[in-house]
């Protein structure tokens, strides 16, 4: 059964072989001799600890992990307690359950207690124009309105830079289940997620600092660079910080909910500024402003993650159930009530597609068997 493993590391492994090696490793005998073969090929050294073997355990994930093969869009699987012969197993369903269900196999679906339909998210948002009026932007409802259209999915600025010292403001605000696409006067582009608010000028004013301002939720800006702008530099304002940009591509997340302001930095340059600090961030690094101090660290971003929303996935790199529960509510309008506190610690790796269900994202994480079972009462999950 040795010569599978590496076919689960190139995903060429077929659904027959993986009923055998699932057979086979129901005898636990064949579970230790995988541990063995394991720990000679990754040159890991087991004992009999559990603090070892878990340790070891995420030293051969992060080998897999490393695998040149990329994996699109694979379920959720947990990173716990588990010894190898069950990694290498969580590993192989993953990427079968993707198999069969692109083939349109059938997949046992978990029995669940619902009363209603939840849908995915959608391009929504409410405009506010400088007069305080809402407008209702969404698929279907074109939008005209000065230098601004709307198709309903997106909304566009036009003219560019204006010589005028008068600025008149818009703003834009994302609820839950929704995200949009602007285009501010500029040619910068901005995508917002869900439970966001973006203030800014219907136009920038010419040889003035070109700025905006993230009021909370999170943004992903590809701002259009100052040579094509008079040389005016632009800005992102927030209540904790100010990031300062020539031409760049970054991401901010700033939720009233969460305790740090996260931006990542994907291309170009920008500086990051509190009243108590400011640090320079460079390509495929991440600042985070610490609300209560203000100071600033810098890490390394994982940039993928960072922005898989803007591409249509998310992507959830060992966090805990709790903080993946908080994107699925916020994208699905959802509230999720946890009955096990210890479940909100449990931490999770995958790669989803966005515009899925969620009861089939649910359905996936249930196949951990680390939750139980779920219940949907109109906009409220229950997890057991």
């Amino acid at each position: 059964m040795k010569y599978l493993i590496p076919k689960i590391l190139n995903h060429t492994i077929t659904d027959n072989e993986v009923k055998e090696l699932q057979k086979w490793l129901e005898d636990s005998q064949n579970k230790i001799t995988l541990e063995n073969y394991i720990r000679d090929n990754y040159d890991i050294n087991l004992s009999q600890s559990k603090t070892n073997i878990n340790e070891a355990f995420e030293l051969v994930i992060e080998r897999i992990e490393a695998a040149n093969t990329p994996i699109k869009r694979i379920p959720i699987y947990k990173r716990s307690v588990y010894k190898y012969a069950a990694a290498i197993l969580i590993f192989l369903c993953c990427s079968i359950y993707f198999l069969t269900t692109n083939n349109q196999k059938n997949i046992e679906t978990p029995s669940v207690v619902k009363t209603n339909i939840i849908e995915t998210g959608t391009s929504r948002a409410i405009l506010t124009l400088d007069n305080g009026i809402d407008i209702a932007l969404e698929s279907g409802k074109n939008y005209i309105n000065g230098n601004a259209t709307s198709n309903g999915e997106s909304l566009v600025y036009l003219n560019g830079n204006d010589s005028k010292t008068e600025i008149t403001y818009n703003y834009i605000t994302i609820p839950r289940g929704g995200e949009y696409y602007v285009q501010l006067s500029d040619g910068t582009k901005v995508w917002l997620n869900s439970e966001s608010k973006l203030k800014y000028p219907t136009n920038f004013v010419k040889g003035k600092v070109r700025q905006v301002e993230l009021l909370h939720g999170e943004a992903y800006f590809e701002v259009s660079p100052s040579i094509k702008n008079n040389g005016d530099k632009f800005s992102v304002l927030h209540n904790l910080q100010e990031i300062e940009v020539l031409g760049t591509k970054f991401n901010i997340r700033a939720y009233n909910d969460e305790t740090n302001i996260l931006t990542t930095l994907v291309e170009g340059k920008v500086k990051v500024s509190t009243k108590v600090n400011s640090k320079i961030l460079k390509p495929n690094e991440q600042s985070i402003v610490h609300s209560k101090t203000k100071d600033i660290s810098i890490l390394e971003a994982n940039v993928k993650q960072e922005i898989a929303w803007v591409k249509g996935d998310f992507i959830f790199n060992k966090l805990p159930l709790k903080t993946i529960m908080k994107t699925l509510e916020r994208w699905y309008d959802v509230n999720v009530v946890f009955e096990n506190k210890k479940l909100e610690n449990e931490k999770f790796i995958g790669e989803l597609s966005k515009y899925q269900s969620l009861e089939e994202i649910l359905n996936l994480i249930k196949q951990t068997e680390i939750i139980k079972d779920y219940e949907i009462t109109d906009k409220t999950i229950i997890i057991n």
